[in-house]
């Protein structure tokens, strides 16, 4: 259950480390608040926000199984663990 989380966390913090490098690279003061003005962050919100949507998007249409597919569980068959599998 972590995976997901820091996964999304992750996708979320994106546009933050992209302007944060933006800073390195144009030799301006990465911690210096005059480099975070409230618009610009506003703006690294939006774009936070709607990045983790559209992976919650994305994840729900294409993963899982096939709409047709039957879950048969994980058991025992001729004395061997069978894993669990989609049909």
């Amino acid at each position: 259950m972590i995976r997901p989380v820091l996964t999304e966390v992750g996708i979320f913090l994106i546009p933050f480390v992209l302007y944060a490098l933006f800073l390195l690279a144009t030799a301006k003061g990465v911690t210096e608040s005059a480099s975070w003005p409230a618009r610009v962050v506003l703006k690294l919100l939006i774009a936070a926000f709607l990045s983790v949507i559209i992976s919650f998007v994305l994840l729900a249409h294409f993963s899982g199984a096939a709409p047709t597919s039957t879950y048969t569980p994980a058991h025992l068959e001729d004395g061997k663990l069978v894993p669990g599998q989609n049909r």
